[in-house]
């Protein structure tokens, strides 16, 4: 046993114990903090993007993409093609730099003014830098300013061959960019064919007088070809998604963009959209800057705020609504199906695949583009809205039968509910929400900034017991976990697939301050929940709220833009907030930024915009991906006789952390 002991005390910790990591490393060390690594199609959806912001600046008319058989994708646009010149500081050619390294392009330059792209698909992302890194060779041909340029990056992009004056072009200009993926970092080494013909049809419909090409190499050398071009925009391409489907009422479809005297928004943002009702459920779909938001989003959130209060006024203008009957925007958005295009600055994403939007001023511009034109549709087209009310009107009325039955049931019951817990009026378990708040004080901020008909609070004093290692008779000992138990309607239990037929909340979002000891109490909730609740997270009920690190204000600046206030999520928010506002002409020393030290500083109305308002908070769901790892994780972390073993996996793994210390 000596031995073994010695032997594991020989790993030491100094400083040859840090690696740093260079180039385009990261990004072949751990691939999925950059990309999907189940097929390579979202680095080929990359380059896709950057013809189509091409296309969006209105430089590029055709988008071209060949699949060959030896696996190999080739991309070509008809744009201004990539700067092969020498970047002015960093003295390397312009095209090199957008392929090997991180955070480089023509989409950053905010701060002067001089970006390639005023919409794109956003910063978040670290584009075609992830694709050279992802691929045995990347070659890239570049027609510009008459001549015809080459180079080659093979080896992960560790090797470049230099750059070569090939021919000449005459006026025609572009990019083609071939691909060749390593297989080896992908579950999957061949293209999803059903996701590319989805994403280029997408740009067609989004882009106007674009035209799309795919062909597809046959093992016998001939090419299959299909072209999208969408001459009726959105509206054609609902039609097309809805198939043979009959709507309730006609497809609406418009747009509306910000013009240079918008007080609230920048020149040119804002949203097209084409939406109608149907009996039966359709995929709806919305982008951002022409990438596909396949998560939703806050674009979405302000689409059905807009809508609803649309919807609402012209039902409350003609008194069609029954007495005792309140509308909700489900009521009205159930069955709506939408094709959403919106354009927007700069914005945020949830992850580098750019599957969610997280802007939240997204919500008020959609809203704001879409109400007043759709009021204004609805009344000039009366039996249209009509239709629209009366199915707003029959699901209300159905949802409000639905949760008769449920109180109905839950009367029989006895347990007394804590004195502590302002609890929500409906008992709609699809509506109803609990806040496990830290702290008395922020626990009153939240009972005010709450929405009392379907979400409920439960402050929590201190930490709670650390409930790994305790047994389910003895839980109720600690009165916090004892008055969650007794809130959430269910008893303990040890299966994932347990008996929630009692539950009181469709989500339980554990609400803590952004700090070491928020994420202390997060982690003690999170092993309550693990060991005695699984069927809690294992049927996607429980949720962790990410209240924002910093508040900007932002002066006003002339009569039509008043003063504002901002939150943002993390430092690079931040940066991204303040380049955005230096650039619509706000002084940088004018803006002023506070960190909040925790959930109790803000004021009820800042803790609803940011953490409570299902259209502007952020929300993370948890979910269990590998259950043995995950149970081996919590046993080493929380297990009260794991405390060697901690300490081993501190000095093996403490060098990754990003400790906020």
């Amino acid at each position: 046993m000596a031995t073994k002991a010695s032997d594991k005390q020989s790993s030491t910790y100094d400083e040859s114990s840090f690696r740093v990591l260079k180039g385009l490393e990261p990004v072949r060390e751990r691939p999925g903090m950059y990309t999907r690594t189940d097929s390579p199609t979202h680095i080929i959806q990359e380059v896709i993007d950057n013809a189509a912001d091409e296309a969006l600046g209105g430089f590029a008319k055709n988008i071209h993409v060949l699949l060959k058989k030896d696996g190999s994708i080739t991309v070509t646009d008809d744009g201004r093609g990539i700067p092969i010149g020498l970047h002015p500081e960093e003295q390397v050619p312009v095209v090199v730099l957008a392929f090997t390294r991180l955070h480089a392009g023509g989409k950053f330059d905010k701060r002067s003014g001089n970006s390639a792209y005023a919409f794109s698909g956003g910063l978040h992302g670290v584009g075609v830098a992830v694709t050279n890194a992802l691929s045995t060779r990347v070659a890239v041909e570049v027609r510009r300013e008459g001549k015809v340029w080459q180079i080659e990056f093979t080896g992960g992009g560790e090797h470049i061959s230099p750059l070569v004056e090939t021919g000449s072009c005459g006026k025609q200009t572009g990019t083609r960019v071939s691909i060749w993926p390593d297989g080896k970092y992908f579950d999957n080494p061949h293209i999803s064919l059903v996701e590319l013909e989805r994403l280029l049809r997408s740009k067609a419909v989004l882009l106007p007088g674009v035209t799309v090409t795919l062909e597809i190499e046959q093992t016998d050398g001939s090419l299959r070809s299909k072209t999208w071009k969408y001459p009726q925009g959105l509206a054609g391409y609902l039609v097309e998604l809805a198939g043979s489907a009959e709507n309730i009422a006609p497809i609406y479809a418009a747009e509306k963009y910000a013009d240079k005297d918008n007080a609230d928004f920048a020149p040119g943002e804002g949203a097209a959209w084409a939406f109608g009702w149907f009996p039966d459920a359709i995929s709806s779909e919305s982008y951002v800057n022409l990438i596909p938001t396949v998560a939703g989003g806050t674009h979405e959130a302000g689409l059905r705020a807009g809508v609803f209060d649309a919807v609402k006024s012209f039902i409350e203008h003609r008194a069609l609504l029954p007495r005792g009957v309140k509308l909700q925007q489900d009521d009205v958005c159930s069955r709506m199906v939408y094709v959403l295009s919106t354009r927007l600055l700069d914005p945020q994403f949830q992850g580098q695949v750019k599957e969610k939007l997280n802007s939240r001023e997204a919500v008020k511009l959609v809203a704001s583009m879409v109400r007043d034109p759709f009021e204004i549709w609805l009344n000039q087209h009366v039996e249209a809205g009509r239709a629209i009310a009366e199915l707003a009107i029959h699901q209300a009325l159905a949802r409000q039968k639905n949760a008769q039955k449920v109180e109905k049931k839950k009367q029989s019951g006895v347990a007394v509910l804590p004195g502590k817990l302002s609890d929500c009026e409906s008992t709609s378990l699809h509506e109803n929400e609990l806040f496990l708040v830290e702290g008395d004080s922020a626990g009153g901020s939240a009972k005010m900034a709450r929405n009392k008909e379907t979400q409920a609070i439960l402050p929590l004093r201190g930490k709670v017991q650390n409930s790994w290692e305790i047994d389910a008779g003895r839980l109720f000992a600690n009165a916090e976990i004892h008055d969650i138990a007794v809130a959430l309607g269910i008893e303990p239990h040890d299966k994932p697939s347990a008996d929630l037929s009692g539950l009181r909340y469709g989500k339980v979002v554990i609400m803590s301050d952004a700090d070491v000891d928020g994420a202390h109490i997060q982690t003690l909730l999170l092993t309550l929940f693990y060991r005695h609740f699984p069927a809690l997270i294992a049927a996607g009920h429980v949720y962790i709220a990410q209240p924002p690190l910093y508040r900007l204000d932002v002066p006003a600046s002339g009569k039509k833009r008043p003063a504002r206030r901002l939150y943002a999520l993390d430092e690079g928010e931040l940066a991204a907030m303040k380049d955005r506002l230096i650039k619509e002409g706000i002084a940088e020393t004018a803006i002023e930024v506070g960190r909040f030290k925790g959930l109790g500083e803000m004021n009820p109305e800042q803790l609803r915009e940011t953490a409570m308002d299902p259209a502007t908070r952020r929300v993370l769901p948890v979910t269990e991906r590998l259950a043995a790892q995950t149970k081996e994780l919590f046993n080493l972390l929380m297990g009260k006789g794991e405390a060697a073993s901690r300490r081993l996996w501190m000095e093996e793994k403490g060098h990754l952390v990003e400790a906020d210390i």
